[in-house]
């Protein structure tokens, strides 16, 4: 494959920032969106992550750039895991972040940023919280991922007075508690189990 050549890339971001300068100055999405797809129609995959790599917090901007590198790509789990965050940050639904999710974690089972997003875009509670568990499990170390199936059990054994949950959640929060050597880490956790050993389910 021929990479792409250095006026290519800057054509290509140039034309990127021009269409987010007209945006920002006229607040017309739906001439952003055209904008974009069209630079994305002309340009190949490796293109079109270079000149997305600057709006990666904006999904507005980073969005319609994937979409076309995933139709590049479609086996690409960088890619897949990149247009699905976009989404996340611009609300679409867990289904459709979920579904490329999967394809992240199918093209590539060792993709963490994959398995975050297959976790956090269930809707159901409890499956939620089974997810992370399965994170966690893949991912030991991922104390992020830790931190969140904490959490989640914990919101779970609040509302649906699960002690299981509550268990989960205290182990959890033990385990990280073992880890942690920041004492404003460690006195957060302290608090936190303490405020968890008290309820009464």
């Amino acid at each position: 494959m021929i990479p792409p050549s250095a006026s290519d890339t800057g054509s290509a971001s140039a034309a990127v920032a021009a269409a987010v300068a007209v945006f920002e100055r006229d607040s017309n999405f739906t001439t952003l969106i055209r904008s974009l797809q069209s630079i994305a129609s002309e340009a190949d995959a490796d293109t079109l992550i270079a000149a997305a790599e600057p709006y990666r917090d904006r999904p507005e901007i980073a969005g319609p750039l994937y979409e076309r590198v995933v139709d590049l790509r479609p086996d690409d789990a960088r890619a897949l895991v990149s247009l699905a965050n976009a989404y996340w940050l611009h609300g679409r639904g867990g289904d459709v972040v979920g579904e490329l999710a999967g394809r992240a974690i199918a093209a590539d089972p060792e993709n963490r940023g994959a398995w975050h997003l297959w976790a956090l875009s269930e809707s159901d509670p409890r499956a939620r919280v089974a997810r992370w568990q399965q994170v966690t499990d893949r991912f030991p170390g991922d104390e992020l991922a830790r931190a969140i199936l904490a959490d989640n059990a914990a919101s779970l054994a609040g509302a649906e007075s699960d002690e299981h949950a509550l268990a989960l959640a205290i182990r959890t929060y033990e385990e990280l508690l073992a880890r942690a050597t920041r004492p404003e880490q460690r006195a957060a956790l302290d608090t936190a189990l303490t405020t968890l050993r008290s309820w009464k389910l």
